[in-house]
């Protein structure tokens, strides 16, 4: 594949282990992008690449899809199933309809922008990077973040944010219950402007508004005698 600048990979006759050697050959031999066709919904396709290559899947993929991975970039065109982009180091993967749940779980660098709704636990134990989601968010999004931004056009359900430790999260709409300890607060200067920056690129619609949420770090040292905060995170 060497000097090829656009591998096309038929999925329909292949093994999934099959199809991620032959991604994972062509981002060795430097191939620039790979056109991943009949998905039909597969799991685990494109996981544990860590050279350089643009991915686009012709279609809806199933768990795990981009996991684990380093310095890709890929195009989902259609939805995904859970903990897509689970783990992304460094790079961007964008899905062009839904995200099922925990979309981009325990995300260390770069970014994963689902352009439709993302299921429960979107952006859970996000370490790093950016989530954005264009559409609703599922219950307990942000659980746990430990830093980055996690970005909802929408609304979202319960448990918003529940027990995160650092980070930000950006509200377009109404969360049924915020999770325990999670406060709104004035946006920084530039912060609002970054945030609609990235939404233009990417060619999402942005709400009238955003809402900033953070921890109130109420949740940060545990106090015996302050156990009932701490039964309710529970």
């Amino acid at each position: 594949m060497a000097n090829v600048e656009t591998f096309t990979l038929d999925c329909s006759d292949k093994a999934t282990r099959e199809i991620n050697n032959i991604i994972r050959k062509a981002a060795d031999d430097g191939v620039k992008q790979i056109e991943i066709l009949n998905t039909q919904a597969r799991h685990n396709i494109g996981v544990g690449i860590l050279k350089p290559i643009h991915m686009i899947y012709r279609g809806h993929v199933g768990y795990y899809t981009v996991g684990l991975c380093d310095h890709v970039t890929a195009e989902i065109h259609g939805s995904a199933g859970w903990g897509v982009g689970d783990n992304l180091l460094n790079g961007e993967v964008v899905v062009e309809g839904n995200a099922a749940s925990s979309a981009a779980p325990s995300l260390r660098g770069g970014r994963v922008v689902v352009k439709g709704d993302g299921g429960p636990r979107s952006g859970v134990y996000l370490k790093s990077g950016d989530v954005i989601i264009g559409g609703n968010a599922g219950y307990m999004s942000g659980f746990m973040m430990q830093n980055g931004r996690l970005v909802i056009c929408g609304n979202a359900a319960k448990g918003l944010g529940d027990s995160m430790y650092q980070g930000q999260i950006w509200l377009g709409g109404e969360a049924v219950e915020m999770g325990s300890g999670v406060e709104q607060v004035d946006p920084e200067a530039g912060e609002l402007d970054a945030i609609l920056a990235l939404l233009e690129k990417h060619k999402m619609k942005a709400p009238k508004a955003f809402k900033k949420l953070q921890s109130d770090k109420s949740l940060w040292n545990f106090n015996k005698h302050d156990f009932a905060a701490w039964k309710d995170a529970l």
